[in-house]
This record gives C-alpha cells, sequence and structure tokens, in this order.
C-alpha cells in the first residue's frame, strides 16, 4: 500500500478513501464552515425577531400615530389649559409639554397606608431584567421604603399575575375578599414603557371595573397593544402623567385623556428630545439600538426616570424618613 494513502477494505476488496493530510483539512474547514453558518444564521434571526417586533408594535399603534400627526390646541383653550412646570416635581421649566385639562375632584381623606407600586417592562423583557430602568426603579424604591411601599415589576403580557398581587395586598384580613373598606384605603400607583405603559392603563381599567382607586399613573412613549386603548385613562385614577418621544421610528403616544375631567387631573403630556442630547443605551441589544433608539433613549433618560421617581415618592406615606434620603421631596431639593 502506498505511504500516505487511508485504504478500506470491505469483503475482499479495498477502497481508496483519500490522503490522509487532506482528510485532516477537510474536517477543520468543515467545521469552521459550520461555525460561520450558525453565527449568521444567529444573525439573521436576531434581524427578523427584531423586524417582527417592530411590524408588531406599528400594527398596533392607532392611526394617528401613525401618520405622526401633530396635537394641536386653539388658543384660547390653551391659555386655560396651561399647566404650571415648576408645580410638578422634578420637572424643569424646560420640558416641552402638550397640556390636558381636568381638575380632580375632592376625594375623601384615606388612612395612610402602604404604597402598591406596579410597573411593567416594554416589549417582550423579562421582569427581572436589570438593564432596564422599570426593574431597577422598583427594587430602589423596595429598598428605600421597605415598609411603606410594596413595589413589583411584571412582563407586559402578565396583567392577570399583577391584578391578583394587588387584590391580595388588599385583603387585609385574608377572608379572600375585598371589602369596600379595604377597597377605600388602597394606594396605588402604576407605571410602564412602551406596551408596558399600554398595559398601566389596562390594568387601571381593571381596577375601575373592581371600584379599586389609584392615585396615579406614569405612561413612558406608551404604544398600545391590540385590544387595548391606552389613550383614555379610566375614572378612578386621580392623575396621570404621559412621558413621551416622537423622533424615532417607533415612538409613543403623544396625548392620554380623562375619560372624567372631574375625577381625574391629567398631569401633562412631556415631550423628550434626543437629537443634541443622546442617551447611553448601553447593555441593550445592537438591533435594539439600530432600529428603537430613541424609544429606548428615553427608557434609560436618567432625567425623566427622576422625575417619575419623585412623583411616586410624594405618594409614599410614612414615620420615619426613608433610608439614605429626605422624608420630604420639594422641587428645590432635586
Amino acid at each position: 500500500m502506498p505511504a500516505g494513502r487511508n485504504l478500506s477494505t470491505v469483503g475482499d476488496k479495498e477502497y481508496d478513501s483519500g490522503a490522509a493530510p487532506h482528510s485532516t483539512i477537510d474536517v477543520v474547514t468543515g467545521t469552521s464552515l459550520r461555525t460561520k453558518i450558525l453565527s449568521t444564521r444567529a444573525i439573521l434571526r436576531d434581524i427578523c425577531c427584531t423586524a417582527w417586533s417592530i411590524l408588531a408594535l406599528a400594527v398596533a399603534l392607532p392611526p394617528e400615530m401613525q401618520a405622526n400627526a401633530a396635537c394641536s390646541v386653539q388658543e384660547g383653550q390653551l391659555a386655560s389649559q396651561t399647566i404650571k412646570l415648576n408645580s410638578l416635581p422634578g420637572v424643569d421649566a424646560g420640558t416641552r409639554c402638550n397640556p390636558s385639562s381636568g381638575a380632580a375632584e375632592n376625594h375623601p381623606s384615606e388612612t395612610p397606608g402602604q404604597l402598591i407600586v406596579i410597573g411593567f417592562m416594554g416589549g417582550r423583557i423579562r421582569a427581572n431584567d436589570f438593564v432596564h430602568r422599570e426593574a431597577v426603579m422598583a427594587k430602589e424604591l423596595q429598598q428605600r421604603y421597605p415598609h411603606a411601599v410594596h413595589a413589583a415589576v411584571f412582563a407586559n403580557h402578565d396583567g392577570e399575575a399583577a391584578l391578583k398581587t394587588i387584590l391580595h395586598l388588599l385583603d387585609e384580613n385574608r377572608d379572600g375578599h375585598v371589602g369596600a373598606k379595604e377597597k377605600s384605603i388602597a394606594r396605588i400607583v402604576i407605571f410602564g414603557h412602551s406596551w408596558g405603559a399600554s398595559e398601566t392603563i389596562t390594568l387601571a381599567r381593571r381596577l375601575n371595573e373592581l371600584s379599586i382607586p389609584v392615585l396615579l399613573t406614569i405612561q413612558v412613549d406608551s404604544v398600545q397593544k391590540s385590544n387595548q386603548n391606552d389613550g383614555h385613562v379610566p375614572p378612578n385614577v386621580r392623575e396621570a402623567i404621559n412621558f413621551y418621544q416622537s423622533e424615532g421610528l417607533l415612538h409613543g403616544r403623544r396625548v392620554i385623556e380623562a375619560m372624567d375631567p372631574k375625577k381625574t387631573t391629567i398631569l401633562g403630556n412631556y415631550e423628550s428630545t434626543y437629537r443634541e442630547n443622546p442617551v447611553s443605551c448601553a447593555g441593550y441589544p445592537w438591533y435594539a439600538r439600530a432600529f428603537m433608539k430613541s424609544h429606548i433613549e428615553i427608557e434609560n433618560d436618567p432625567s425623566v426616570w427622576s422625575k417619575i421617581e419623585a412623583l411616586i415618592q410624594t405618594k409614599v406615606v410614612e414615620d420615619a424618613p426613608p433610608q439614605g434620603k429626605q422624608a420630604e421631596l420639594t422641587p428645590a431639593a432635586l
């Protein structure tokens, strides 16, 4: 048998399988090629998933947002609806605002109790993903006010679990039923980003059906989910606020309105812009930074979230100052 040849025997016949050195090279080359193919497939899968998510969000947008229509207010209305920005904790006068009318009616004074803070993540983000500000803020609130606050974050498809959590927390006597007294002293704040902001209003609407009041809803670049209505705040909500940006391929609702202006005060619709002052989105996937940059910039904007945290802290009632913070927050302290 010639040197360097590989012969295999079947029966009494020998078959030449080629030179050994070439076989080794072929195996290495084949492995490298398969690695490249798998890597390419993974990248294409990420791109397809992102494109699908953007398409799904775009389809869910109401017609006025798809057309990127600007919201206008007549001069006569604007004079009577203007909100003083310095009256909102943490909101500076340089923030653009589309004000909405509505003055909350007088509510009976409630017994101070634990503040329930419910947050919803945007897109298909898990509740425990601490790259995202929603999860981080809830964790910080819980650590700062361990007795006065119960903060929990959910994926935006877990609205039912969020509702069960609230009902369990309100059922103080653990009889499996939330009575009229337990409902009357409920102290609830709900917030969310993107689809999570849409789920925020949906949860508030579910609580309205159960006659449970909500102190505050906060929507950040709200994108309406299928079969939901994120633009009309139900009458059980005392105050509501909306933060949005309108520069990106994907952007949120510009205006929210009260279903009953006598019962709900719309604190404002505040626009953020990132053309000249971009916000770092380190830790986010490359495809999110490429296709949804402004949408995730507002989610990561410390200026927006400091305002949100300040608003939530105004609802906290406790006997002792929070750990590492002053008990009372004022605009001057921010």
